[in-house]
């Protein structure tokens, strides 16, 4: 399993009008070719009047099935742009059907292509980009005299605060990045002078949004 990667958002859409063509980029999380291509057909059914439904997809650990469909618009105008949107946004099980609407103006293959990965980049952003983090849980149990100074130390680390339950003492879940547990619980026990309780959990992916570019 991968420490961290690049993925989208379960879900999105967003829409564009291009020399009075509609596109409309449809983008979903997807984690097997089955589940690609249902997605895909759904969006067809969806818009069986459209003039196009252009799509590609990514998935796999190391990107080992790639697939890119034109559905007709000419042969690498469409679908290798939307799949070249993905590996270079680094988006791992993802895929993308772009639906069109011809609006009686010929785009040539370079508007094309500029009209397919702009569309594709449009949805994306605006379903939204995650980096999927394998993180250790730690439960972190102090007395409520130190939950300030805590909270206030961890902000300025790489560690994340996920949850803090309150009881006779306070505990704080806390996710930290695969190989820095050591480090982690050497600074619990100096930022809390050895008086803190800590207890190792399982590991997880934790989702982190990335900003547009």
């Amino acid at each position: 399993m991968l420490d961290q990667y690049f993925t989208v958002k379960p879900e999105g859409w967003d829409e564009q009008i291009i020399q009075k063509s509609r596109f409309i980029g449809y983008v979903k999380r997807v984690e097997t070719e089955d589940a690609a291509k249902e997605f895909i057909q759904e969006i067809k059914k969806k818009h069986a009047d459209a003039t196009h439904n252009c799509s590609a997809y990514m998935i796999g650990e190391h990107d080992q099935i790639q697939k890119a469909n034109d559905d007709g618009e000419p042969s690498g105008t469409a679908g290798v742009p939307i799949l070249e949107v993905l590996k270079k946004r680094q988006l791992k099980d993802t895929a993308v059907v772009v639906t069109r609407y011809f609006g009686g103006i010929k785009l040539g293959a370079g508007g094309l292509i500029r009209a397919y990965a702009s569309t594709t980049s449009l949805g994306i952003n605006t379903t939204g980009v995650v980096e999927r983090k394998k993180m250790n849980q730690f439960l972190v149990t102090v007395e409520y005299t130190l939950l300030g100074k805590l909270e206030n130390e961890i902000r300025q680390t790489n560690y994340l605060l996920d949850h803090i339950e309150y009881l006779d003492q306070v505990t704080l879940r806390i996710y930290v990045n695969s190989g820095e547990e050591e480090p982690f619980h050497e600074w619990i026990i100096n930022t809390t002078n050895g008086t803190a309780q800590i207890k190792q959990g399982d590991s997880k992916y934790v989702e982190i949004d990335v900003p547009n570019p």
